[in-house]
């Protein structure tokens, strides 16, 4: 669990070596963050605005640096692995760790889902002969790495890592290559949208920008981290926000109202404009980008369960080990489970929302539990993080501002979701608390 003393400021029980710096992690933020969400989202994005499509970009990327500000301060007060978990378990105490555990895991539950629904896609234009037999390719693949993540995390990790690179060429291809072939008029703004069209469409775009809290959960390992975690996170935010804007843009110039209606927008913009072979290469980047963004999902969020179990927070069956390959194999296997059944019945949008309403739960705590750090007076050196005394002032409303672009069906989701986890942890105190009387 999460420490929750004042005066636990280091890691001791692990020693984990500090040897992360600003570019390795900047470089981690980007992989995580730059998932599959990307080559579906454009399409989404104009359906909802149009041309006017930048607009959430911006107004994501706004609210997104006020809520990264919020956890560069909080990661720079508390030098613990562990991310959002941790500094919100050492602000806010035990309950409040175990909701941003449940908001970890939500997140990487119905991401995981979502990216999936869009990658059995990409795999069916790709391969004719697997088109429309999408449930039998996530089976296949939710089991091809469960299995390698059960048989050993090295494994897992060199195959992720060998996916990574087939992430940012066919997006950088598009990127700056499809501005050659932009057509003005398909960028022309009739009509402005409502606000309230914005924010239904931030709190999409959301997803793209998730992952920021996945990438410093090893805050453990990271050399000087009052430095460290602020410039790690503004390269990378900077980057991620420019490219995502020239893709939409790119994307609209070239596709105009063909956009909204596409499956695999970047893949259509791409053979638009440079050809079939063009359209091939994005639809096979965009499949093994994907692939690999599953594999690190089964690596990393079935660890989110296995910790919360080790800590009494879940069943302890949760936390079981291999007996030969000392992986978290139940996790793994219930993960996967849960993953591909949302998968199988979920569409993207849908499952996006639901991760990205568990992603501005987990930031309000963190803007919140940096607004409590710095009360308590821990950590002085996060005092170097730019507006950080009135970011968490200024992130919490546009937090709840996003969250208007929720439905009542989405709100009810979540406000079960969070009773259900409350009960598991009510449950758990009950029994821990009868386990140690006499």
């Amino acid at each position: 669990m999460p420490p929750t003393s004042d005066s636990a400021v280091t890691d001791p029980s692990t020693s984990l070596l500090r040897v992360m710096g600003t570019f390795g992690l900047a470089a981690a933020i980007v992989n995580i963050t730059v998932g599959g969400g990307i080559f579906r989202l454009p399409a989404n994005v104009a359906a909802s605005l149009g041309p006017a499509a930048p607009v959430a970009y911006l107004v994501c990327a706004a609210a997104m640096a006020l809520i990264v500000l919020c956890i560069a301060d909080a990661g720079s007060r508390v030098s613990l692995t562990g991310g959002p978990y941790a500094y919100i378990g050492e602000a806010l105490g035990p309950y409040a760790a175990f909701l941003a555990g449940v908001m970890l895991w939500m997140l990487g539950l119905f991401a995981t889902a979502a990216v999936s629904t869009v990658f059995a896609a990409s795999l069916g234009q790709l391969v004719p002969g697997l088109a429309g037999r999408e449930p039998a390719v996530l089976v296949v693949t939710y089991a091809f790495w469960a299995i390698v993540n059960v048989r050993g995390v090295a494994l897992g990790a060199r195959l992720n890592t060998a996916a990574t690179v087939a992430k940012l060429v066919p997006l950088v291809l598009i990127a700056v290559g499809g501005f050659f072939a932009v057509r003005a008029e398909h960028l022309t703004v009739t009509v402005w949208p409502a606000a309230g069209d914005v924010a239904r469409t931030s709190l999409l775009l959301v997803f793209a920008f998730a992952g920021v809290e996945t990438a410093l959960v090893p805050s453990g390992e990271v050399k000087d981290t009052a430095r460290t975690v602020p410039r790690a996170i503004a390269l990378a935010m900077a980057g991620i926000t420019l490219l995502y804007i020239a893709l939409q843009v790119s994307s609209q110039g070239i596709l105009g109202a063909a956009l909204p209606g596409s499956s695999t927008p970047l893949a259509d913009a791409a053979g638009t404009a440079f050809g079939g072979g063009a359209r091939t290469l994005l639809l096979a980047g965009a499949a093994v980008s994907m692939f690999g963004y599953l594999g690190g999902m089964a690596l990393s969020v079935p660890r989110i369960v296995f910790a919360m179990a080790g800590d009494g927070y879940l069943p302890r069956v949760l936390a079981s080990v291999h007996p030969a390959h000392r992986t978290p194999h139940v996790a793994i296997v219930v993960q996967s489970m849960a993953a591909l059944a949302f998968a199988v019945t979920g569409s993207f949008e849908r499952l996006a929302i639901l991760a990205n309403v568990a992603a501005l739960a987990l930031y309000f705590g963190c803007a919140l539990a940096s607004w409590r750090l710095r009360a308590l007076g821990r950590g002085e050196t996060g005092a170097g993080v730019p507006l950080g005394g009135i970011a968490p002032m200024l992130a919490m409303p546009v937090i709840l501002w996003l969250l208007t672009g929720l439905t009542r069906d989405e709100w009810f989701g979540f406000g079960a979701a969070v009773a259900l986890g409350s009960a598991v942890y009510l449950a758990q105190r009950w029994r821990a608390a009868r386990s140690v009387r006499p």
